[in-house]
């Protein structure tokens, strides 16, 4: 293959690679201006350099000090407007990590990820997916970058809400399993003030909650393009950061090189229909777990597993059991601990063993898997993920505030994963999005994509959180390639599967999608 020419920033790119224009990078040094449209008013952002340098500065977490030194890795902080409408207003930065191509000659661009969440750290993830895939395809022909979205992680300011004390006092509430009038009352009072201390604490407060939304993030992933020199995006989302993704080729059309979208959420679903998709993700994995735990000893899901499990954790819900360290193990953090495991086979065993534990009344296990989920330190710090998670989600989607809707929500959930039916009376209780001080800046709806080239869209069979179907109905939304990986765990590219990396890595690469109908197992 030839090699790509670093053209300087307004060259005209001309070499092509089986469909797709190479990205036309140039470093930063000899950067005279922005690559690719800029909209108006912009220039200042979209012409800035990026300066790259030790990550050290950057890490927030244990997680993050223990990764952001690893080799070959450097980090910068990409400069946008907090308001998008007032860009000479005040300014706010993302955090960006980088591994760089290892083959220089042939290099293709930037690959652009995001782990999902929302309210993830695509810094953390860059930067532990970079010694795995540096020998591979991907790791030789492309800069790994990964981005903080705004008010996450390393990006600043970032989203503050709650305090380590007041988190773990959350995580020990079972309030919201109460659908009693009264238990509706408290939990609806600790949801309005969870989102006054939002706004209190957060830097700009109102103003920064108000553009946290998906509809920003990817104005600030256009921005990122052309610092990092790219005239087209080549982008990697998983999970949620598959909203990003056909969001960016909404908004940006003729800014989009190649989408590799694995795990997607489905455009279309309103809250309520994709919680209830999700449930029945998870149902159907809980399945397949107690089917290979039924087969192992020490196993306590014996018999009905489902009523196993709930003769189990229920009793939690009045009397928590020790998890060490002066810690008690909820209801809530024993599901959440389950639902943590069931993202992947990798973890059922400890899955098995913090049940097993469950039933001599120890919850050590399960504990350590809720800490995972919520990316609890050892130190009892936590990462701002939950957090931003719940800012993001509220203003990307239109709150729920029927209570009868979100009663009936709450029992259908229940139906498709019975073994997270708490057995008590749904609860009707509106979640902190519908006291949020800001207003919603999108809604569900099918992208409008049709000068786009085609995304390539993976799915798993047994996806527990972003099940199979929403991938086939994202392909079709984005006149892409469905590859379908046969497996049970949440999103799967270059992960270790030598059919689902090579597939992506040929589209990445020279845009050869995967023929029709392929699929790939583990």
């Amino acid at each position: 293959m030839p090699s790509v020419e670093r053209y300087l920033a307004l060259a005209t790119c001309v070499l092509a690679l089986g469909g797709l224009t190479t990205a036309c990078s140039s470093d930063e040094s000899d950067r005279s201006g922005p690559v690719g449209p800029v909209p108006d008013g912009l220039d200042r952002f979209y012409a800035q350099s990026l300066d790259w340098g030790e990550c050290d500065p950057y890490a927030t977490t244990d997680m993050s000090r223990s990764l952001f030194g690893g080799d070959g890795l450097e980090c910068a902080r990409l400069t946008v407007p907090l308001n998008y409408d007032e860009p000479d207003g005040t300014t706010i930065t993302v955090g960006l990590l980088r591994h760089q191509a290892e083959d220089e000659d042939n290099r293709v661009g930037s690959l652009v990820i995001n782990p999902g969440g929302p309210g993830a750290s695509g810094m953390l993830n860059a930067a532990s997916m970079a010694g795995q895939v540096a020998d591979t395809a991907i790791g030789q022909r492309f800069d790994l970058v990964g981005f903080d979205p705004r008010g996450v992680g390393a990006s600043e300011p970032a989203v503050e809400c709650l305090t380590p004390d007041e988190r773990d006092a959350d995580r020990a509430d079972d309030a919201e399993y109460d659908g009693s009038p009264q238990g509706v009352r408290q939990a609806e009072r600790e949801e309005r003030e969870f989102a006054d201390k939002c706004a209190q604490r957060t830097d700009h407060g109102k103003e920064m909650l108000a553009h946290l939304g998906t509809r920003d993030v990817v104005k600030d992933m256009d921005v990122l393009r052309s610092a990092l020199g790219d005239r087209k995006l080549s982008y990697l989302g998983y999970s949620y950061g598959t909203r990003i993704g056909y969001t960016y080729a909404e908004q940006f059309p003729r800014n989009v090189r190649a989408l590799v979208l694995d795990g997607a959420l489905d455009p279309e679903e309103d809250s309520v229909e994709s919680l209830v998709s999700q449930g029945e993700g998870f149902g159907a994995s809980f399945e397949e777990f107690a089917s290979w735990c039924a087969e192992r000893g020490d196993c306590p899901l014996k018999g009905d597993p489902t009523k196993a499990y709930q003769d189990l954790v229920r009793p939690l819900l009045d009397d928590p059991v020790d998890a060490g360290g002066g810690r008690q193990l909820s209801y809530d953090d024993a599901t959440t601990g389950t639902i943590q495991a069931l993202y992947s086979e990798n973890m059922w065993p400890q899955l098995r063993k913090g049940l097993s534990e469950l039933s001599r009344g120890q919850g050590s296990t399960l504990m350590g898997l809720a800490d995972l989920y919520n990316e609890r330190e050892p130190s009892g710090e936590y990462a701002n993920t939950q957090d931003a998670f719940m800012a993001i989600r509220c203003v990307d989607d239109p709150p729920v505030d029927d209570p009868d809707e979100i009663r009936e929500a709450q029992s259908r959930y229940a139906e498709v994963a019975p073994f997270l039916d708490p057995g008590t009376e749904p609860s009707s209780a509106r979640d902190a999005c519908a006291f949020w001080p800001v207003d919603n800046t999108s809604e569900p709806h099918l992208p409008n994509v049709d000068d786009v080239p085609p995304a390539l869209v993976i799915s798993t069979t047994n996806d527990p959180a972003t099940p199979y179907q929403a991938g086939v109905r994202l392909a079709k939304a984005m006149n892409g390639r469905l590859l379908t990986f046969e497996g049970n765990q949440h999103t799967v590219f270059l992960q270790g599967n030598g059919c689902v990396d090579d597939a992506g890595a040929d589209y990445l690469i020279d845009g050869t999608l995967p023929p029709e109908g392929k699929r790939c197992s583990g």
